[in-house]
């Protein structure tokens, strides 16, 4: 490791949680963050109206929250751009209101970066939480990033444990506001198109928090997933990568499903 990566002063860090009638949870992602926040950590919260209580529960974080967005936005991907537009951090993350960060991520991520200067974004594994809280047997690690095969449904990253330097999202042009299901995994794409360099660890950084009204934990939302994954496989094509074929997908979502060594990293991972 070369002297001016030893000397290069760790980078600071923005959170931004979109919050909106999740309180049930609120409260546990709210101290995951604040735990772990120093000078370092800058934490902001939007929440575009919610009416259960969750408004409350942000006012009495009170300097434990750096910033409040309390206006109206056009769906959560507006909302994460709204609350990233004025973040100060080097390196971005986001945490729904009913997911976590795991302890010790932002002190892991720091350092992460702190090493690795050449990486743009950071894909950690998370761990799998039921409604109240209780985790699986298994984490999930985060696959690496590759177009093709994200355009193929066989690369799986966990936006609970993914962090991106400023430069990489201002540069990728932040979240697409008109997604409303993917927004996260159209992020990726987004920021590779734009040449970010992506880096995996086997280091749960997040917890993921699956439900019957979450969005990947009910099925009503399977077909605008769809067609939206579609949408950004057509995009992906747009930009010259030569996409797998219909059959070379569905081998390879055979063999992604059978992979024993991903399964086994599940295991193994903490």
């Amino acid at each position: 490791m070369s002297s001016s990566v030893l000397a290069s002063a760790p980078p600071t860090i923005s959170i931004v949680t979109i919050s909106f009638n999740q309180a049930p949870f609120l409260a546990e992602c709210l101290r995951s963050v604040i735990d772990q926040r120093g000078l370092d950590v800058e934490y902001v919260v939007v929440d575009p109206g919610s009416m259960d209580g969750s408004r409350e529960l942000i006012a009495n974080a009170g300097t434990g929250i750096d910033r409040v967005v309390l206006e109206p936005d056009d769906g959560p991907a507006d909302g994460l751009n709204r609350g990233f537009a004025d973040a100060r951090g080097d390196v971005f993350g986001y945490i729904n209101a009913d997911d976590r960060l795991a302890p010790g991520a932002l002190a892991f991520v720091r350092a992460y970066f702190t090493a690795h200067p050449e990486v743009d974004v950071l894909c950690g594994a998370i761990r799998i939480i039921d409604r109240d809280g209780h985790p699986s047997n298994r984490a999930r690690t985060a696959d690496r990033f590759d177009l093709k095969r994200y355009a193929a449904g066989v690369c799986t990253i966990g936006q609970q444990g993914t962090f991106i330097r400023a430069r990489a999202f201002r540069k990728a042009g932040g979240f697409n506001r008109a997604n409303r299901i993917n927004w996260d995994g159209e992020l990726l794409v987004d920021l590779a198109l734009a040449g970010a360099r992506f880096a995996t660890v086997d280091r749960v950084l997040g917890d993921f928090r699956i439900y019957t009204e979450s969005i990947t934990g009910s099925n009503k939302h399977y077909d605008r997933l769809l067609r939206e994954h579609a949408r950004i496989a057509r995009k992906i094509a747009s930009r010259e990568v030569i996409l797998y074929s219909p059959v070379q997908t569905r081998i390879h979502r055979w063999l992604y499903r059978l992979d024993p060594f991903r399964h086994m990293r599940y295991l193994l991972v903490r």
